[in-house]
């Protein structure tokens, strides 16, 4: 059993930055893929960012060189780093993780809204 908790989110205006954490409990942080998805009002849930077990990372095309994924396998958390921030970034941004994508288990969400 892998229990996921977000932190981070709020409010903030276009063009600026916040730091998503997930803090992961059990055993296999190390080995499973973690990955953050949104949902916005209205629409499905999609990914946003994943990096494995060795740190390979992928972005979804809309955030490519604006958010970065990372992970500190010693503290079993998970961050999103997002910078120049817009307005269609507003959701409700969710940790996941597993073997497979999406993994088996998510964090509660945490509220991500830029105001333009």
């Amino acid at each position: 059993q892998v229990q996921l908790v977000e932190s981070g989110g709020g409010l903030v205006q276009a063009g600026g930055s916040l730091r998503l954490s997930c803090a992961a409990s059990g055993s296999r942080f190390s080995t499973v893929v973690m990955a953050w998805y949104r949902q916005a009002p209205g629409k499905q849930r999609n990914l946003v960012a994943a990096i494995t077990s060795g740190g390979r990372t992928n972005y979804e095309d809309s955030v490519k060189g604006r958010f970065t994924i990372s992970r500190d396998n010693a503290e079993n958390t998970v961050f999103l780093q997002m910078n120049s921030l817009k307005p269609e970034d507003t959701a409700v941004y969710y940790c996941n993780a597993g073997f497979n994508l999406p993994g088996l288990y998510w964090g509660q969400g945490t509220q991500v809204t830029v105001s333009s």
